[in-house]
């Protein structure tokens, strides 16, 4: 199953100056790309990201469950991780 990329990513994306795309690797939703090269693969298939929750269960859990997010992964500072957290989050 591939991942819907939201208008939420891609503006989130055009911010950063980068690109997505579905990934190619199946259990990552999205490629990031700057200037044509691809420089992370980012959010595990099996899991919500903030416009998915915002859209399925409403503006307030997506907000819980971002605020849960960032506390989970405010010590990872990875390139994935920051894509993941800037683009998804």
């Amino acid at each position: 199953m591939t991942y819907i990329i939201t208008q939420y990513t891609k503006s989130q994306a055009a911010k950063l100056g980068v690109t997505v795309k579905p990934s190619t690797n199946p259990k990552k939703k999205i490629d990031v790309y700057k200037d044509g090269k691809k420089i992370a693969s980012c959010g595990a298939m099996g899991y919500g990201d903030f416009p998915t929750y915002a859209k399925e269960k409403g503006i307030e859990y997506a907000l819980e469950r971002r605020r849960l997010y960032h506390l989970r992964h405010k010590k990872d500072n990875s390139v994935n991780a920051y894509y993941s957290l800037n683009l998804l989050w």
